[in-house]
């Protein structure tokens, strides 16, 4: 199955580093729980979407890749190797961030050696290399990476290399799992006010806090608690709900 014949991921994108992007495979509305990778056209979507940051060349951070995923029997076994890797990448996060959210909970791998583990076996599924480049004259040195697995092997290996770099990395204190309401998607903190995954979130927390401030009843006081009355003379009306 080409890339090019897949229509766009229905996963969200961020701008975050890839391995961030992938753990944000699996996300929530109002629907549910979704995941982008459940099968191969699916992730076969996501790297469509994705494609232009693997044909990026090392210069420009990239791994150079054409990522053109097969079918049948191989793209289903890809997609479970990247389902693998995602939900190691998910269960790591969860763990570095103290992931506090109940949606969340059960979207990634939860043993921390487990996830470690399907962290490191996507690392040797397909490990790239440099390659040094000299063209002449008068002489452009470049750097190119090599791989001997396919291209959709070594984007596998390669977002599994740069998640290593992410966690031991000084980005890791910067991961944050965003606590929009529902929300089950991480971000990397690149901005010291940045609160959420997207404005989105930041707005859909905004119009929950004040609904919780003004529904009907926020303002009374509840009877055997401290400041309660017998008596609703001097009791604060609730001001009605928007």
């Amino acid at each position: 199955m080409a890339l090019s014949g897949v229509a766009g991921t229905a996963a969200p994108l961020l701008g975050e580093p890839l391995p961030v992007e992938l753990m944000n495979t699996v996300w929530a509305d109002r629907d549910g729980l979704h995941d982008e990778l459940r099968d191969a056209a699916g992730l076969a979507a996501w790297l469509q979407a994705v494609a232009g940051r693997f044909a990026a060349g090392a210069a420009s951070g990239g791994p150079g890749l054409a990522v053109v995923l097969p079918g049948g029997r191989p793209a289903r076994e890809l997609a479970g190797q990247f389902r693998e890797l995602r939900d190691g990448l998910r269960g790591l996060a969860a763990a570095v961030t103290g992931d506090p959210r109940a949606r969340a909970a059960g979207t990634g791998t939860p043993d921390v050696a487990a996830a470690v583990r399907a962290v490191n076996a996507a690392c040797a599924r397909a490990p790239l290399w440099s390659r040094l480049t000299w063209a002449g004259p008068p002489g452009a040195p470049a750097r190119t990476l090599r791989s001997a697995g396919t291209g959709p092997e070594a984007a596998l290996s390669w977002i599994a290399e740069a998640a290593v770099l992410l966690f031991t990395g000084p980005d890791a204190g910067q991961l944050r799992a965003c606590p929009g309401p529902g929300c089950v998607l991480y971000f990397v903190r690149a901005h010291p006010r940045r609160e959420w995954c997207s404005a989105v979130c930041g707005n859909r927390a905004r119009v929950a806090r004040h609904y919780q401030r003004h529904r009907p009843g926020a303002n009374r006081p509840q009877p055997d608690t401290p400041g309660s009355q017998d008596s609703t003379e001097d009791a604060t009306e609730p001001e009605a709900a928007p």
